[in-house]
């Protein structure tokens, strides 16, 4: 057998318009349509553990056009938000703290996605008997979290304001729940 480049790279191509095509045809596959790789279009917070002052706030416009429940992130996965890049991106250095807090605070019932370090989807509606959400790593990973502040119910943005933070208090008494990542369909990642 001998070796043809230019019937290598037609093959290539090939390939890679049927993986296009099939991606197109399948519904299943819209998660790749939220770009984490994107500019983040309220910024990027780099934080090293102990970072002061101590919660970081961002103003975001929390919403979009997209519901959440299609992009096959993972069942807690809900709300409207725009897919088209993320809200906030948040470069971490993890350190001697046990937990990084990612909480929104809004009027309106506001929803939280973020792909996490390791390319796992995260997700909170509501948190604590409020209807603000809040996502928990503990311990933390070093690396980049990118996040999108979604709304509850389709229609316009609204104000919300993302809180991170290493230091938080629970409104009840109950142990500090945890949460798991939303599970990956395998075919995405």
């Amino acid at each position: 057998m001998t070796f043809n480049p230019s019937q290598t790279l037609r093959g290539v191509l090939s390939l890679g318009a049927a993986v296009g095509v099939g991606l197109l045809a399948f519904p299943g596959a819209v998660s790749l349509a939220q770009d984490y790789n994107a500019t983040p279009l309220y910024g990027t917070l780099n934080l090293d553990a102990g970072f002061t002052p101590d919660p970081q706030r961002v103003d975001v416009q929390a919403g979009g056009s997209t519901n959440a429940r299609t992009l096959n992130l993972g069942s807690g996965c809900v709300g409207y938000i725009a897919v088209s890049q993320p809200d906030v991106r948040v470069r971490y250095e993890a350190g001697r703290y046990d937990t990084l807090s990612f909480h929104v605070t809004s009027n309106v019932d506001t929803t939280l996605i973020i792909n996490g370090p390791h390319g796992q989807w995260y997700c909170n509606d509501d948190f604590d008997g409020s209807v603000n959400p809040r996502v928990l790593f503990s311990p933390p990973r070093s690396g980049q979290y990118d996040i999108w502040v979604g709304t509850y119910r389709e229609g316009r943005v609204h104000s919300a304001q993302l809180e991170v933070s290493e230091v938080w208090q629970s409104r009840s008494s109950s142990p500090r729940p945890s949460i798991s990542p939303a599970p990956s369909p395998p075919s995405v990642f």
